[in-house]
């Protein structure tokens, strides 16, 4: 049998490398299975909009987030589309969601949120300072920015409860954005700016990291998909993989949408749904600013990468349906092109979607199995998985250790919507 301080991995996305990355340091012995690549373009991360978001302090699951849903239930082309379905699984997810938008239950969340992300922006800034900016790290800030006075108005109201919290936020008026972003369309109201914000190429993130862990002695093994995990009373004994089975003191699930099907294995239940993403990436326009940007009323992020610019937007409960929807990336282009019309027309160099792991109330699922006294589950962190990958990382790996965690994991438990 393993030794207890061999751990294996499944899932080479952010989470996945994260945790690789701080278990090899701390001195385990460390396996990561990949079905495909590290950070696949057909997972959640590859081509998303690359932000580190501290300032991000509301839930997925908030007020009149459901109602908006169902507003836009049949327009496939809206921000918020759930396709209907015959699935009892997103049925029970929704009920779930529903009772999370409660304002009593989502106003504990907010300072949860806010620690999580804190303490992974200064994780982040540590990671690019051991070795420089080799993975492209940036910190110039985010500015959100609305079309319209209400529009603002309910961003500045965010703001000031974000600032107490915390989070840096300051409001800028109109000719304010316009310096800060130039190109705006002459209808923007102002803004807010978060200066702690970051961002990063996921892709390049993730790869790099990747490759540190290896050199700290993890071992990642490409191309192995998981097709079984074998229990015994509550041990998880053996991971069958396409490239042969293998034993384990502990393993960390972290495999984003396919860690519900993994988890079932095992007579776990992770209420997991995939939340379809799209971006669009073009030629960066000569003068862009190095400042990531959300456009409000579009419903789109922007984000500068080197000489690319990403687009990116929409949120999809379609199950595991990956087709292209081409009005949904077109949608993506009228948000932006909202604010910056240059935009409108540019060719695209690469579109791609990508399934978010999420779950009812917008928090992750990080901590031990109730059912099992060696499987660590680190998913379900909505669209929050880059940014929040180096804090995950940090708490599996003192997990493992048996060392008290940095942050209180109760709110973000497995069992804690009763179905584990």
């Amino acid at each position: 049998m393993a030794a207890d301080d061999d751990v294996l991995i499944i899932g080479g996305g952010p989470v996945g490398v994260c945790v690789a990355y701080y278990l090899a340091e701390a001195g385990c012995h460390v396996t990561l299975l990949e079905r495909d690549e590290l950070c696949s373009r057909y997972g959640g991360a590859y081509a998303n909009a690359g932000l580190i978001v501290p300032s991000e302090v509301y839930p997925l699951a908030a007020p009149g987030a459901l109602g908006q849903g169902l507003k836009w239930l049949l327009d496939s082309g809206s921000p918020f589309f759930i396709q209907p379905r015959l699935d009892p699984a997103l049925w029970r997810w929704l009920l779930l969601f529903r009772r999370a938008c409660a304002e009593e239950r989502m106003r504990p969340l907010m300072p949860v949120l806010r620690a999580l992300g804190r303490r992974s922006a200064d994780l982040f800034a540590e990671l690019a300072v051991a070795r420089g900016k080799s993975f492209g790290y940036e910190q110039k800030g985010w500015l959100n920015l609305y079309a319209t006075e209400n529009g603002l108005a309910a961003g500045v109201a965010e703001a000031a409860e974000a600032r107490a919290l915390g989070v840096a936020a300051e409001v800028v008026d109109a000719q304010r954005a316009r310096e800060m972003m130039p190109g705006l369309a002459g209808g923007v109201a102002g803004g807010v700016f978060h200066a702690e914000n970051a961002h990063v190429d996921p892709q390049v993130f993730v790869s790099e990291l990747g490759r540190r862990a290896a050199r700290k002695g993890a071992d990642i093994r490409l191309a192995t998909e998981v097709i079984g995990l074998r229990t015994v009373g509550r041990r998880i004994v053996r991971v069958m993989t396409t490239r042969g089975d293998l034993e384990a003191g502990t393993v960390v699930l972290a495999a984003g949408c396919w860690s519900p099907a993994l988890a079932r294995l095992t007579g776990l239940n992770l209420p997991i749904q995939p939340a379809k993403g799209y971006s669009v990436t073009v030629a960066r326009p000569e003068g862009f600013p190095e400042l990531p940007a959300y456009l409000a009323e579009g419903h789109v992020c922007i984000t500068p990468l080197g000489d690319r610019l990403r687009m990116a937007g929409t949120l999809e409960l379609a199950g595991m349906d990956m087709r292209v929807r081409a009005n949904r990336v077109a949608g993506i282009r009228r948000g932006a092109a909202r604010f910056l019309p240059g935009l409108a027309d540019r060719e695209a160099l690469e579109i791609w979607r990508g399934p978010r792991p999420v779950t009812p109330d917008g928090l992750p699922i990080v901590g031990r199995s109730p059912r099992h006294e060696n499987l660590i589950v680190a998913a379900g962190h909505c669209m929050l998985g880059l940014s929040l990958g180096p804090v995950t990382g940090k708490l599996v790996a003192q997990l493992v250790a048996g060392q008290t965690p940095d942050l209180d994991l109760e709110p973000v438990r497995i069992d804690r919507f009763g179905l584990s």
